[in-house]
């Protein structure tokens, strides 16, 4: 899900909640660094348990077999598919409802005969303030961008209305994986009247039928608007022993959080709405055939295979769509079509092109893009909440009154078309847990999202129309920008947390911009060209296969050639959360003139006084200055003794400290202790001019860059440097877009 990225309305003091501020405690204990453990709620009819209601950032590589092994290519079908969907369903659009008719067919993967299965009912988050998604939001106060409240008469739900395996009824009810309150329906229990032995599949036909929310959160209705999402029953994952941290068979199907999303089996979908006649529809998959018209209504039918997640569209206000082509190395011609209403017409070739351009970008750095469509949906106003939204070959963008070209509203339109498309490699073609891993997805997004931007030369201009007009035009780059939402000062969470065990939703946040300013300082370490070899390899090897935070860490390792700094970065960012903070606590440069004292002369101690010290040394400098006119200020008779320390307060990262002298020669050393506190000394001809550290701008997680420089004579460009720093307040806005 991409940030909220458009609304000027946004508060300061919301933005410095993204950043970090927000001091709201989770009343939850805090999240183990392993992914392995059982609720307090079990399963009743298999030994199976499900994955912890705390389970987090995977410590332990998966198999190498994990999911059936890489996929080379040469398989039948791109990814191992276990589980078939095939729906028919009916939107009314005045009532806001979909009835609906699923057969779904699952693949036991396990050597375990299986008499449970569970299933996602995500649309019972919105049936009342007693579901989870609601009580964390009232007990925890976390917040879900922009929260729109519910009036009366805009809850929505999931109804099964039947539930049949080969013609017998099936029991359900009701479980609590992440022991949430009673009152959360959104995960069911099938008993199967026929077990499902290791190996093999069954066919369960259900009945259900939705009532769509008024859009809340990534689904619902405004006017004759409707984005369907999390709209069916969705069987959850059974994960086995070597796949993302598990040590043996266990059930991921977590209840739907406030700020978590989702993670299912990859399959096939065979997907027929119908719709009353007028309505454009957008889906996931391909359009097959041409639609049936009867009786008023129009029947589309989407098929997409080697994906694992549905959503579509439908409004009859939509204008004709625009329509464009991609073509690449490796994959197919990819059709990209753009629906949008009428009064976001300016919307639509901008949202165009970004998809275009980032198929292109995103296919050489990682690699080929292998579906043949992409739809992005353009919401119509009112519909906020609709918008920012990724599910496979299918997107929802934002909508702007005016793009006008380098302003806030054409750079927000810009980048959260590339993030949501984007978000079809990590979260799409990967696979990544997004409840228990959101690093995995939302944050290597991002930071690839802000690698595209800079490798385009886009930096972002924080002006609208109108600021522009009285001039005031301030641009910022990408990953500077990054850094005002990196919760650099206090960062509560490791990046690696799941997305609700966490201090507040702010912290949430950080997910975004602190890992993509953390991937981005590795980066800086281990060298662009190695970063993205290694992230080409890391796709190659784990497409359609559900990686770990453990799986990313091996490769980057591996790679690079450089584990053990790889290995500092995840214990300190990833798995646990540190604040860095190096600075020059002290720096001087003094002479060593001579000094009053005794000495042994010739068998007799002579002593020199102050004063004859100082007569001393101002008589070397008088002669010293006449053989040589043409010095430079810090040159002279005596040696200068420069000393820098440096304070380390939180994380140790790699540094390099560079000191200059008054003869334009330099010092260069690097400080890669762990230790609080580190002393450079030199003795040289000249006096230091300055110290610096990270001169480079390598590690922009630093809390505080203005006390990594000092300089021995006054210095102008400190005060530009705390204007570089007002900045940051701009950059801490533009954090905000990090909370969907």
């Amino acid at each position: 899900m991409a940030r909220v990225f458009g609304n000027l309305k946004w508060s300061l003091a919301a933005a410095l909640l993204v950043a970090g501020v927000a001091s709201q405690a989770d009343m939850r204990p805090s999240p183990p660094a392993s992914s392995t453990g059982a609720s307090a709620e079990s399963p009743a009819t298999d030994d199976i348990p499900f994955a912890s209601p705390h389970a987090a950032a995977v410590t332990e590589a998966s198999a190498p077999q994990a999911w059936g092994g890489p996929r080379t290519g040469s398989e039948p079908t791109l990814s191992d598919r276990v589980v078939d969907y095939d729906i028919h369903a009916t939107l009314d659009p005045v009532k806001h409802t979909i009835d609906g008719q699923q057969k779904l067919t699952w693949r036991n993967r396990s050597d375990r005969e299986i008499r449970s299965v569970y299933l996602h009912l995500y649309l019972n988050a919105f049936e009342s303030s007693g579901s989870t998604y609601y009580s964390e939001q009232r007990n925890l106060d976390f917040t879900f961008r922009s929260d729109v409240p519910v009036e009366d008469g805009e809850w929505g739900h999931i109804e099964l209305r039947s539930v049949l395996q080969n013609g017998q009824k099936v029991a359900w009810s009701f479980v609590h994986p992440d022991d949430g309150p009673a009152t959360d329906h959104t995960v069911v229990r099938f008993d199967l009247p026929t077990p499902v032995a290791p190996g093999g599949s069954t066919t369960i036909d259900i009945g259900f039928h939705d009532q769509l929310p008024r859009v809340v959160s990534r689904t619902g209705y405004f006017g004759s608007f409707h984005l369907v999402g999390q709209w069916f029953p969705k069987i959850g994952v059974l994960e086995l022993a070597g796949e993302r941290g598990a040590t043996a068979p266990r059930w991921n199907v977590h209840e739907m959080h406030t700020n978590s999303e989702f993670y299912a089996d990859y399959g096939h979908y065979d997907v027929k709405l119908t719709v009353p006649k007028g309505y454009t529809v957008g889906a996931t998959g391909e359009e097959t055939g041409a639609p049936v018209e009867k009786n008023g209504l129009v029947t589309h039918r989407f098929v997409q295979g080697d994906v694992h997640d549905f959503a579509w569209t439908a409004d009859n206000r939509t204008a004709k769509p625009l329509e464009g082509t991609y073509h690449g190395p490796g994959s197919p011609p990819v059709k990209v079509r753009v629906l949008f209403p009428p009064e976001f017409a300016s919307n639509a070739a901008p949202a165009l092109k970004a998809t275009i351009d980032s198929l292109k970008y995103f296919s050489q750095t990682l690699g080929p893009y292998p579906y043949n469509t992409v739809t992005v949906v353009i919401p119509p106003k009112n519909a906020d909440e609709a918008g920012g939204m990724e599910y496979p070959t299918f997107f929802t963008a934002e909508s702007y009154d005016d793009v006008t070209p380098d302003t806030l509203a054409s750079h927000g339109l810009d980048f959260v078309t590339i993030h949501e498309f984007g978000h079809g490699y990590f979260y799409g073609l990967l696979g990544s847990n997004e409840f228990e891993e959101p690093m995995l997805d939302e944050g290597l997004n991002e930071y690839w999202d802000m690698r595209m931007l800079r490798a385009k030369g886009a930096d972002i201009h924080v002006t609208t129309p109108f600021l522009r007009r009285i001039g005031i035009e301030p641009v910022v780059a990408p990953f500077a920008f990054e850094r005002g939402g990196a919760s650099i000062w206090e960062p509560a969470d490791g990046v690696g947390f799941n997305s609700w065990d966490r201090l507040s939703s702010g912290s949430y946040g950080t997910v975004y911009s602190r890992t993509a300013t953390m991937m981005r300082d590795l980066e800086a370490h281990l060298g662009t060209d190695v970063t993205e070899r290694a992230f080409k390899v890391y796709y190659a090897r784990w497409k359609f296969r559900h990686p770990s935070i453990a799986d990313l860490r091996d490769t980057l390792a591996e790679v690079s050639g450089r584990p053990e700094l790889v290995d500092a970065y995840f214990a300190q960012q990833v798995y646990a959360t540190r604040k860095v903070d190096d600075r020059i606590a002290n720096f001087a440069s003094v002479e060593q003139k001579p000094q009053p004292g005794t000495s042994e002369v010739k068998g007799k101690w002579v002593e020199v006084t102050a004063e004859q010290a100082d007569k001393l040394a101002d008589d070397q400098r008088d002669a010293w200055k006449k053989a040589h006119p043409k010095a430079k200020p810090g040159e002279g008779p005596f040696p200068y003794r420069t000393t820098v320390t440096l304070r380390r307060q939180g994380a140790a990262v790699p540094q390099t400290l560079v000191v200059k002298f008054a003869d334009g020669s330099s010092e260069t050393v690097h400080w890669n202790e762990n230790r609080a506190w580190a002393r450079f000394v030199w003795t040289k001809p000249v006096k230091a001019v300055s110290a610096e550290l990270d001169p480079q701008g390598l590690n922009l997680l630093d809390a505080n860059k203005l006390d990594d420089s000092r300089t021995l004579e006054p210095d102008p460009s400190a005060s530009r440097r705390w204007s570089s720093d007002v900045a940051a307040v701009i950059e801490t806005a533009y954090s905000l877009l990090v909370t969907l």
